[in-house]
């Protein structure tokens, strides 16, 4: 026999009792006993009854700011937690995340908690929801076989695009395996071409369609790599796959109208697109000849034929400037030449020979002479006239006075 002291038994029934897959996760229903909100802590303390038994309960402050209501002592509650033993009392207590008035039920309450969670973890936010694509060439559809909601789906598939490929992953809709059963349908579609998935069933009680409110369910929506419409039960109905689905479609009829264009429009929306595809096309080509005409403009300019042209041309002014200034030099020398020549004629002895002039010179020595002292009796002359010399002998001299 193995003795415990108290501390150890309450520490393996607190083990025990958290290592219970039901005591884990469960939905306790009473009778509120007494309820009191810790100011200091913001922790709530409280106790349930019914007509056999009370149980203790605690909720942590992080829970107890997110309370919808404030229970009071008399209501009849459900309770959501987990089950443990608190230690230094060894009291069974129930450590609560959620409390809802039980007049909703215990199915709106699980949904309730659910929907919180999951939104609160981001699979329901609008910027992560992606556009049904106009014109899906393959759609994939997870819903029960031989359904009547089935049936009409492709139905109307069939008459609004005919071209549109439909892959069907049958599952279970309703049932205990009914989560894993569309997992399952979903994974399989998830793991085909498809281009849009339809997940769908007929309408029901919120029983009938609560395998569309398990959280594994909603998990594997979330995981589509491509959109997902979800149409589950009639219009009034809402599950937790709507909140996550990138488009809620009030009926699995509806889903289908919604994913796919009706081929008239689609007629309509081909011509619209041709009809913008010849505009853009015609300002495409239009702005294209814009830049050719510069470019050949840039071209024209850069071509080094007109730069010669335009050098010959310079070429040609500067030659015509060169004959205009050598003409110019040449008047002007030839001006100065005849200005010079004036001046040498008019110093040019033959000038003044021809005048009546003779020039003098001594035979002995060719001294012209220019003073008769210079040229005493009987000196030898040489007289040199415009057409020749003479000579002559001098008999005698006179000086000017």
């Amino acid at each position: 026999m193995q003795f415990l002291t108290v501390g150890d038994l309450s520490t393996y029934l607190k083990a025990l009792l958290e290592s219970d897959e039901i005591l884990r996760d469960l939905w306790v229903e009473g009778e509120i006993a007494e309820f009191k909100l810790h100011r200091a802590s913001g922790h709530c303390y409280f106790s349930l009854k019914d007509a056999q038994a009370s149980l203790r309960g605690v909720m942590w402050r992080t829970a107890a700011q997110k309370l919808a209501f404030m229970p009071s002592p008399g209501d009849l509650v459900l309770v959501h937690g987990y089950c443990s033993i608190y230690e230094s009392r060894g009291d069974l207590q129930i450590y609560a995340d959620n409390i809802q008035p039980a007049g909703v039920g215990l199915l709106h309450a699980r949904f309730e908690e659910l929907k919180a969670r999951l939104e609160h973890e981001g699979l329901f936010n609008l910027d992560r929801k992606r556009q049904i694509p106009v014109l899906p060439r393959r759609i994939g559809i997870a819903t029960a076989p031989q359904s009547a909601a089935l049936a009409d789906m492709l139905h109307i598939l069939a008459r609004r695009c005919p071209l549109v490929e439909v892959l069907v992953a049958p599952c279970q809709v309703q049932g205990e395996r009914a989560p894993e059963s569309i997992v399952e349908a979903l994974y399989q579609l998830y793991s085909a071409d498809v281009d849009l998935i339809i997940l769908a069933r007929g309408g029901g009680s919120m029983e009938d369609l609560w395998a569309f409110n398990d959280e594994a369910v909603a998990r594997a929506v979330f995981a589509s790599p491509v959109p997902l419409i979800s149409g589950v039960g009639h219009e009034i109905d809402t599950t937790i796959v709507d909140y996550v689905a990138d488009l809620r479609a009030p009926t699995p009829s509806a889903a289908a109208e919604l994913a796919t264009t009706e081929i008239g429009a689609l007629a309509g929306l081909i011509i619209d697109a041709r009809v913008q595809l010849d505009l853009a096309m015609t300002e495409a080509l239009d702005v294209r000849r814009r830049q050719l005409s510069e470019a050949m403009g840039v071209v024209t300019r850069a071509d080094p034929r007109r730069r010669i042209a335009r050098d010959r041309q310079a070429v040609d002014d500067l030659g015509r400037r060169i004959e205009r200034a050598v003409g110019r030099t040449s008047a002007l020398h030839r001006a100065e030449l005849r200005g010079l020549q004036g001046r040498l004629n008019a110093l040019n002895p033959r000038a003044v020979l021809a005048r009546g002039y003779a020039v003098v010179r001594s035979a002995e020595n060719d001294r012209v002479l220019t003073d008769p002292a210079q040229a005493p009796p009987n000196t030898r002359l040489r007289i040199t006239l415009r057409d020749g010399d003479l000579h002559a002998t001098t008999d005698s001299s006179e000086e000017k006075r």
